[in-house]
């Protein structure tokens, strides 16, 4: 796992400086579908993506981290989109720009760029047809896609009505076309509905348990914590941490944790709890009325707050962890106050 990076303005580089450093070629293992080695990436002199190195076998793997952590350029580099500055990014060995790679990887964009007056099942088609297959194969295989993601009553409307829901399933229907192996989606529940997110995510289940590597950039973060097997978090332009999300808190327990504390004898309870050796730091409120504790290794740190409540008797009004959750774990990788 990584480290907690500081936040701060976007790293700045001199490209000159490493325009002689090797490539990193490496070799993958047979079960290898997306593989990362050493990849760096620049715009300008802006530093975007750090010495990434990543490799994806099979299932779904989430991907998150906050604007501007380089979750965008990975998937673009993924899809053969951009070229490294350094390093290499393969799909099944092969270059992810080379033409034999892009037939393995499907995408679903989170922009939209539609021909608007075009139905659903029309623009399918030409993305099929875009993809190589003869106008009877293009129509089967449109017809198949729209089906698995639930559009068939709806594909013959004019894209330029579809809600932002419709215009994601059509979207992920022209990744699904040719049977990829990996299937990049970039935020694919993003305007999707709850019983249409909860849909999509069976489908995406499905899809892992056919073969499929499926790589999901999204920031509904509690929607991946029930998806994923897999999840990778970005913090400026590096892999700040890689496992499932469990794992991630487990070994942020050296991490500070703020707790809401009211009590109704706070004074005693913050010199109390200053004593204890989880506690960083305790802060009361300018009226006096509550505390905000931030201490280390939560267990244990629960565990001895109920002792001392008990021991002097204190009238407990509110216990309240106010970053223990998903997007806490994000803000602590990123360095910040862990609400995002």
């Amino acid at each position: 796992m990584g480290i907690p990076i500081t936040t701060g303005a976007p790293t700045r580089v001199d490209p000159a400086r490493h325009k002689d450093s090797p490539l990193i070629t490496g070799h993958c293992s047979r079960n290898t579908r997306l593989l990362f080695e050493h990849v760096s990436k620049w715009y300008g002199s802006v530093l975007a993506l750090n010495q990434v190195t990543l490799e994806l076998t099979g299932g779904i793997t989430g991907l998150v981290g906050a604007n501007g952590a380089g979750k965008s350029t990975l998937l673009r580099l993924a899809t053969g989109q951009l070229r490294p500055t350094l390093g290499r990014v393969t799909v099944r060995g092969t270059d992810a720009r080379d033409w034999r790679a892009r037939r393995l990887v499907g995408y679903s964009p989170d922009l939209d760029a539609f021909y608007e007056d075009l139905s659903g099942r029309e623009f399918v088609r030409v993305m099929a047809r875009l993809c190589g297959y003869d106008r009877t194969e293009a129509t089967r295989r449109a017809d198949a896609a729209l089906d698995r993601v639930g559009m068939t009553g709806r594909a013959d409307r004019r894209l330029g009505g579809y809600s932002k829901g419709m215009r994601q399933r059509v979207k992920l229907a022209q990744a699904l076309l040719h049977d990829p192996e990996l299937l990049v989606l970039d935020e694919p529940l993003s305007g999707i509905d709850p019983v249409g997110r909860q849909e999509l995510l069976v489908l995406f289940r499905e899809l892992a348990a056919g073969g499929q590597c499926l790589l999901v950039s999204s920031h509904e973060l509690e929607a991946l914590e029930k998806l994923t097997n897999h999840v990778v978090v970005m913090a400026r332009g590096r892999v700040a941490a890689v496992g499932t999300l469990q794992q991630i808190r487990d070994r942020l327990d050296s991490f500070p944790l703020s707790v809401r504390v009211e009590v109704d004898r706070p004074r005693e309870a913050a010199r109390r709890l200053l004593a204890l050796p989880e506690v960083v730091a305790v802060e009361v409120d300018a009226d006096g009325a509550g505390l905000v504790v931030k201490a280390h290794h939560p267990r244990r740190f629960f565990a001895a707050f109920g002792r001392l409540a008990v021991e002097g008797g204190w009238e407990v009004r509110r216990l309240e962890p106010l970053d223990d959750s998903a997007h806490a774990i994000l803000g602590y990788l990123l360095g910040g106050s862990g609400r995002t």
